[in-house]
């Protein structure tokens, strides 16, 4: 079942409104259930009516915790293509479809968190590397060429996959911007940066493995 697109509003009021903390009327549980049922069989129509009554409560769940708008879209965004991908493997018998939907979001909630929390280290770590001075008789000399080597190898695999991917790859890993930042910075799509990162690392892999065979 390919990724279904949905809408990236509900009637007049977008992601990232002010009104969108306007939260709809509570769903029924028969309601959602039946939805489901039919996005499992690859139903769009039913999706779009179920982000329709999940967003606004899905995103009112993640800001709490991430406070960004950007943040609580990925996550919305992120929901509702698992549960297009994976609806046929909700079972009414383990709990309610409420339960089920609010599970993935606090799953994918978590997940954000984390990432970010690596991010953090990671830029934390280099903002305060400046100031580490590490003695010079604990540097390998035989371990530090190895690390030279292995950058200039990467810089030259970069070189040779195609600047679209290589653009992605660069904001992602060297300038450390997610995936929505990116999208915003260059303009492409959300799906269209996902595609070209994975397939531009698949490539960084293959030139880096045929250079060192």
């Amino acid at each position: 079942m390919s990724i279904c697109p949905f809408p990236q509003t509900t009637g007049s009021v977008t992601l990232n409104s002010p009104s969108y903390s306007i939260l709809p009327p509570l769903p029924s549980m028969v309601e959602a259930t039946n939805l489901l049922t039919r996005i499992a069989v690859g139903d769009r129509t039913a999706l779009s009516r179920l982000y329709d009554l999940y967003s606004r409560m899905i995103y009112a769940i993640a800001w709490k915790s991430l406070n960004s708008v950007e943040d609580c879209e990925e996550v919305v965004l992120e929901v509702f293509t698992q549960i297009w991908k994976i609806a046929d493997r909700f079972d009414i018998d383990k709990g309610s479809a409420e339960q089920w939907i609010f599970t993935l979001a606090r799953s994918r909630i978590l997940d954000k968190l984390r990432k970010l929390q690596r991010l953090k280290k990671v830029n934390d770590a280099i903002a305060s590397g400046k100031e580490i001075e590490f003695p010079t008789i604990s540097v390998d000399p035989i371990e530090a060429v190895e690390i030279v080597e292995q950058r200039q190898q990467i810089l030259a695999a970069l070189s040779q996959i195609p600047p679209a991917q290589r653009q992605v790859i660069e904001l992602a890993y060297y300038q450390g911007l997610t995936h929505v930042e990116i999208a915003a910075r260059t303009g492409l799509s959300l799906g269209t940066v996902k595609t070209r990162l994975r397939l531009g690392l698949s490539k960084l892999k293959m030139v880096i493995d045929r250079g060192s065979s």
